[in-house]
């Protein structure tokens, strides 16, 4: 007897895109249990390992809970399973050194954008936030944990402060994908001065309601700190920032 046709090698990601469209439209609610492996098997002409493949997947992004024994319950996708799957993708990017450069030029890109919008948008109870962790940031000069805490502090705020829950995810995964890079870069007392200078300046033109001032004091504080992580990478490898 012959065996059946294997089937298409793109098929079990035909299947997953398909469960995922019928999760995003609602076809397929929170809470709701998919169908079972046969009827999926049904629906989409495929076989059983194809189906198992495409639950194994939409699993490991977040937007199935599965368990042996029990059919995969549908999880609503947030934005933080969403960072997930990215993250990924950008851990890929990361093995070569090129790839540190795209994802900080896209982070000099997106922060110019949240320190014009601070500028012009900045509340008091906002600027007073930003004050008490640009003091933060200076007491913890010499102290490298602290210093680079209180960084992290002062950038998050700016990520924070439109109010739009996508962006401090972002921040978040900034922060987890370029820290192996944070952490093996020159650390000295002299170096967080240079760092907090970069702080001041951005901050004093968004209190000053300048956003071409606070942009520009961004950009040049993120192509100094590239240049820091630029020298743990392979010379010649990566390019040499320029402010734009």
């Amino acid at each position: 007897m012959t065996a059946p046709p294997a089937p298409p090698r793109h098929a079990g990601r035909a299947s997953e895109m398909l469960i995922a469209a019928m999760i995003a439209d609602g076809r397929l609610a929170e809470g709701d249990r998919l169908p079972p492996e046969r009827t999926l098997k049904q629906r989409f002409g495929v076989s059983r390992p194809v189906v198992r493949e495409a639950i194994a997947q939409l699993a490991g992004r977040g937007l199935l809970t599965a368990r042996p024994g029990y059919r995969p319950v549908i999880r609503k996708p947030g934005y933080e399973t969403a960072l997930g799957a990215l993250g990924d993708y950008v851990a890929h990017t990361l093995r070569a050194d090129a790839g540190v450069w795209h994802l900080f030029d896209s982070r000099i890109f997106i922060e110019a954008a949240l320190a014009r919008f601070a500028a012009t948008h900045a509340r008091r109870d906002d600027l007073a936030a930003l004050r008490e962790a640009l003091a933060a940031n200076e007491a913890a000069i010499g102290d490298a944990e602290a210093f680079y805490a209180s960084d992290v502090a002062f950038d998050g705020l700016l990520f924070g402060l439109p109010g739009n829950p996508i962006y401090p995810v972002l921040h978040t995964g900034y922060v987890t994908w370029l820290a192996p890079h944070w952490r093996r870069m020159e650390a000295s007392p002299d170096i967080d001065r240079l760092n907090h200078a970069g702080h001041a300046a951005i901050f004093d033109a968004i209190a000053a309601r300048d956003p071409d001032g606070a942009e520009t004091a961004l950009r040049r504080h993120l192509t100094v700190a590239w240049e820091f992580i630029r020298a743990t990478l392979r010379p010649g490898v990566v390019p040499r920032a320029a402010i734009r």
